[in-house]
């Protein structure tokens, strides 16, 4: 790859049938697919035909009633459905999102294990801490720890999760020797914490990669040390390049003092995209998802981002003031996009704008225009060091997806910041081009 800026990373967070919460009810969309494998294995073959490096798949646990109403949620189990396109790809890297809140560390390194051997080292692993008492509940938990108590948890998780790789190195098997393994090779972590007892060692061999690679898309003060200390990737949330950039140059400084090579994390906001002949084309097809919008199911969802009832609210007038981030206690990234939204507009939107700002993506960055202005502004803003690539959340798929790779992508290869054919065949080497 030529040129003169720094490579760009592409990763497709594929979800439902897009992540414009109303991508469902267009004409043609393929809800009644979510369940076919054979649908996600061929978004994870049009994420590899653009050679992206990888492609994302977020989860729940719980069926989110009585939101479901308005737009699907979940459908397959993630891992399971990785597992199933790893079989359908020769070089995707493959990411699940597990809740260190909700699973036993021992059962997650076993199963990213398995999915790394049967990728041939395409693994990756989102740690996340779970979002909503609801989840809690299906897991013999009132309510959700306090959001403290969560991130020591994940911190100790994935503690474990790096011990229990390593405890069985792939070369204490002994091929043609006439034993199967040495023993003295195989030890036990025997983990003592304040979550998690686990003696090990894990008892399957350590993957192509080592370590599947992690992944954190946590934006509050705890959140982004666990990435500093933990992280390769970062899905990160930004409404626009100096948020974005804040992120990055905090999280990388917070590396740099856990002893961590900064350019060895790679940062990947979330990047919603209309792409069009035209600008104006690219804002027609905006605007007739947004008139598919279920307000109702939309005034939920900003009720949960702020804490508020939103409901209440009058559709055509001002957005009412709201709390300051200290005095929030939810999901303080999306909470912080709501803010910022809002200080960023000349002019404060009434409640039915900032639904359509929210739409697709819940306040991730959207960019609008012909695929050369999409390009440039990725380009601009790895360049201002707000990115290193994008975590692509297209609104409607599979068509989203296929403007960017058919038309943004070329343009990108063509300016020597994206690649033209893999040139490594695991994930990791996909974040570092090694």
């Amino acid at each position: 790859m030529t040129g003169t800026g720094r490579p760009i990373h592409l990763n497709l967070f594929a979800h439902a049938c897009g992540h414009h919460s109303a991508a469902w009810r267009r004409p043609g969309s393929d809800v009644e697919r979510l369940g076919d494998i054979t649908r996600w294995e061929e978004l994870a073959r049009l994420a590899e035909r653009g050679r992206l490096d990888a492609l994302f798949l977020a989860d729940g646990q719980s069926a989110g009633v009585p939101g479901i109403a308005g737009s699907p949620r979940w459908f397959l189990e993630p891992v399971t459905a990785l597992t199933a396109m790893a079989r359908a790809t020769a070089h995707l890297g493959l990411v699940t999102t597990i809740s260190s809140t909700f699973w036993d560390p021992f059962h997650a390194a076993r199963m990213l294990a398995s999915l790394d051997h049967i990728s041939g080292g395409r693994a990756g692993i989102n740690v996340v801490t779970s979002m909503t008492d609801e989840e809690a509940r299906n897991h013999s938990l009132p309510a959700l720890p306090a959001h403290a108590e969560r991130y020591a948890r994940a911190e100790e998780f994935t503690e474990v999760l790096t011990a229990l790789w390593d405890s069985f190195p792939a070369d204490a098997l002994l091929p043609g020797t006439g034993e199967y393994a040495d023993v003295s090779r195989i030890l036990p972590i025997d983990h003592r914490g304040a979550d998690f007892e686990v003696a090990g060692p894990l008892n399957i061999p350590s993957p192509p990669q080592g370590r599947p690679v992690i992944f954190q898309a946590g934006s509050s003060g705890p959140g982004r040390e666990l990435a500093a200390r933990h992280a390769e990737g970062i899905y990160a949330v930004a409404w626009d390049r100096e948020m974005a950039r804040e992120f990055r140059t905090d999280v990388r400084a917070r590396a740099a003092r856990a002893g961590r090579d900064p350019d060895g994390i790679v940062v990947m906001p979330g990047l919603v995209t209309y792409v069009g002949r035209t600008e104006e084309e690219a804002r027609e097809k905006k605007a007739a998802l947004d008139a598919l919008l279920d307000t109702e199911q939309a005034l939920g969802m900003l009720s949960f981002f702020t804490g508020q009832d939103a409901g209440a609210w009058a559709l055509d007038a001002p957005v009412p003031p709201l709390p300051p981030l200290a005095e929030f206690t939810g999901p303080q990234g999306r909470y912080a996009t709501v803010l910022r939204i809002l200080e960023s507009q000349s002019v404060r939107p009434t409640v039915r704008e900032l639904l359509g700002l929210l739409a697709a993506g819940g306040g991730h960055a959207t960019m609008i225009g012909t695929a050369e202005q999409v390009a440039e502004q990725m380009i601009a803003w790895v360049d201002a060091g707000a990115a290193d690539g994008f975590n692509l959340m297209p609104p409607a798929l599979p068509e989203s997806l296929e403007d960017v790779i058919d038309q943004v992508v070329p343009i990108l290869q063509e300016r020597g910041r994206f690649r033209r054919e893999y040139t490594a065949s695991t994930l990791r080497g996909h974040l570092t081009g090694a």
